[in-house]
């Protein structure tokens, strides 16, 4: 199984099982977090949901292979439905990053409540270097986070960066060994598992429901855009293609959807 799903001590644990290939992302593994994460949404018994890598990597971003052969096409594809999950949850997310963690393995994590890094992950958004842009509404939630400048730097310029930068920009809350993240993060869910249902749900959505529209709505405005760039003359989709056979694996090709599924009237 490429998606591991656990359940334990009420934290629902989804963890990244595709080691051979930098656990790169494809369309069945985004289809079954997304299903994990709406049956927790219903299940009492979880109260709190931690994502993991494998050791040595987080998450080296979409397959790209996978992403040539089926890019996703509307809103009813795997990945938006995880996108949607994900920052929709009610529920507190804990995540654990020990390794590279590059284009989605990075945006999801602003959607997490706690993320804990070892102090050897690293981090990039190469949006800009493939000719595309952010998606997942990093465009709009990594300035909130880091300031508008420190979220420029890394959208712009698409240059990889270390953990302690990733605490200093705010993402992160707390740098361990590799050896202890998981562990740590772990117990930080069940800690959180430990409290009132009621009182977490209501705090985090007191904090968040004020820019949820907000946040759905970067969340399309970018897919249209990245679905246009895709498809221009400058776009990357010969740099996507080459880096199938350059480097496998370690370079994200974010999420996007098809010219022929972008909304009328959209720009």
């Amino acid at each position: 199984m490429d998606i591991l799903v656990e359940r334990a001590n009420g934290v629902l644990t989804i963890a990244f099982n595709r080691p051979d290939k930098k656990n790169a992302i494809t369309a069945a593994m985004y289809q079954t977090m997304a299903d994990a994460l709406v049956e927790a949404q219903g299940d009492a018994s979880v109260r709190a949901i931690l994502f993991r890598g494998s050791v040595g990597i987080f998450s080296a971003g979409n397959d790209l292979e996978d992403f040539m052969k089926t890019p996703p096409m509307g809103e009813s594809a795997p990945v938006f439905q995880f996108l949607r999950a994900i920052s929709s949850a009610e529920k507190p997310v804990v995540a654990s990053v020990a390794g590279p963690a590059v284009g989605i393995g990075t945006t999801l994590l602003l959607h997490c409540d706690l993320v804990y890094a070892a102090d050897t992950a690293t981090f990039s958004l190469p949006f800009a270097q493939l000719g595309l842009c952010p998606e997942a509404a990093s465009s709009l939630l990594l300035q909130r986070i880091a300031g508008y400048q420190a979220a420029a730097e890394k959208l712009l310029l698409g240059e990889a960066f270390d953990a302690r930068e990733a605490q200093r920009m705010g993402f992160v809350n707390r740098l361990l060994p590799a050896a202890e993240v998981d562990a740590f993060a772990l117990e930080q869910a069940i800690k959180l598992a430990a409290l009132p249902a009621s009182s977490l749900r209501v705090t985090k959505s007191l904090m968040k429901r004020a820019s949820h529209h907000e946040l759905q709505t970067q969340m399309s405005d970018e897919a249209v855009h990245f679905g246009k760039m895709l498809l221009a003359p400058e776009a990357s989709v010969s740099r996507i293609s080459g880096s199938l056979t350059e480097e496998p694996g370690l370079t994200s090709a974010p999420a996007c959807r098809s010219r022929r599924n972008l909304p009328r009237g959209r720009s």
